[in-house]
């Protein structure tokens, strides 16, 4: 049976707008889950697992004599963003929206599943990975935990992100690094609070950490080599000052970006000499807690290679690029090239608003886009003949 695509377009529309009105937090995507599995089932899957990391879905797909496997994966989750704007399939979740498009890469991999399932055109074996919780980089550990390559075994795996800026029906990626680690880091300051009108009675660490923010700052420009791509943010000041009142503890709060292991163990160490120096100069106590929550994501060159040509042969080569810079935004689909090669691509999703905008919207202009992109790459590693 050959897929129509005009009626494929309108499924996937529909399936999108759906997950969009219903979205769910990481390990909490139970309606999604079921929504995939069940038209994986319709579809007419070999296998499907629900369950797996919690409330990820595996779909396995077999066809031919093959011994080959691959894997392509989408994330579910949506985020804690109550969403504004007035579209008529907004989100009936409060608090809860779709603001990074992971309804979109779902749709985008459900129409893959369907092309794949009617046309064949392979000879091997497929596992579509439908992982929760990207957002707070816990889901692909979960699978991974949860026994995904013991279970599900595959030699390679692919991933799409779409990137607003970015015209609809382009595609781009590269080699190497292409998005970066994500630490995250907490410093506690606790001193003696007290009224404001007498400081010179207390200690308290407003003005410490005012200025032990300005000199995070120096770790990029004064304490890494200016070739390292890095980034430290401080996104948080919070203390238990009102407002004639001094703080006796103030919280800082913030993420560094990096793209190489020596780069993130260089920022936490300079964070904690400048931590543990602003606090002796201050006369207050200070804790500092670092953790690193995303790797740097890295792609091989061989699937690079593959999924580039996959997409010239689906978008024409005058919409596909390789990127010249890495992005300094994180992906938990990193986990899962520590363990096999494969490639992280990004497909244009128009004049949207940002990620993670309130208003933000999947452009379901490039839903067909990217599940022939998945279809042409599993065509093309597991080749028939």
């Amino acid at each position: 049976m050959t897929i129509d695509l005009d009626t494929l377009v309108q499924e996937m529309t529909a399936w999108r707008r759906d997950l969009h009105a219903h979205p769910e937090f990481g390990f909490e995507e139970k309606r999604t889950s079921a929504f995939v599995a069940g038209k994986l089932r319709e579809f007419g899957f070999d296998d499907v697992a629900e369950g797996v990391g919690g409330t990820g879905v595996v779909g396995t797909l077999r066809r031919g004599s093959g011994n080959r496997a691959i894997a392509l994966r989408a994330d579910m989750d949506a985020l804690r963003i109550p969403e504004q704007g007035e579209l008529q399939y907004r989100s009936q979740n409060p608090g809860v929206m779709h603001a990074c498009g992971h309804d979109g890469h779902t749709a985008m991999l459900l129409g893959a599943a369907k092309l794949l399932a009617a046309d064949g055109g392979f000879d091997g074996t497929v596992r579509f990975v439908f992982q929760p919780a990207e957002e707070w980089g816990r889901g692909a550990l979960a699978m991974l935990d949860d026994g995904l390559l013991k279970r599900f075994p595959f030699e390679e795996i692919y991933g799409l992100h779409n990137a607003p800026g970015l015209p609809v029906g382009t595609f781009q990626t590269r080699t190497g690094p292409i998005m970066s680690a994500e630490d995250n880091f907490e410093i506690v300051l606790t001193g003696v609070g007290g009224h404001a009108a007498r400081p010179h009675v207390g200690n308290e660490t407003l003005v410490a950490a005012c200025a032990l923010v300005t000199s995070l700052q120096t770790i990029v420009s004064r304490r890494l080599s200016p070739a390292q791509i890095a980034v430290v943010s401080v996104t948080e000041l919070i203390t238990d000052g009102t407002r004639n009142a001094l703080p006796g503890q103030a919280r800082i709060l913030g993420d560094a970006r990096s793209f190489h292991p020596e780069v993130s163990a260089e920022i936490e160490a300079q964070m904690r000499v400048i931590s543990d120096g602003i606090a002796r100069a201050y006369n207050v106590e200070q804790s500092v807690s670092y953790t690193r929550e995303f790797v740097p994501l890295l792609n091989q060159p061989v699937q690079t290679e593959a999924a580039l040509e996959a997409a010239q042969a689906v978008l024409g080569s005058e919409n596909v690029s390789v990127v010249s810079e890495p992005f300094t935004g994180s992906e938990d689909f990193a986990r899962f090239l520590a363990h096999v090669p494969g490639c992280f691509s990004f497909v244009g999703n128009g004049d949207s608003a940002p990620l993670h905008n309130p208003r933000y919207d999947f452009d379901d202009g490039g839903l067909i886009h990217g599940a022939r992109f998945h279809a042409e790459i599993v065509r093309r590693r597991l080749a028939v003949g």
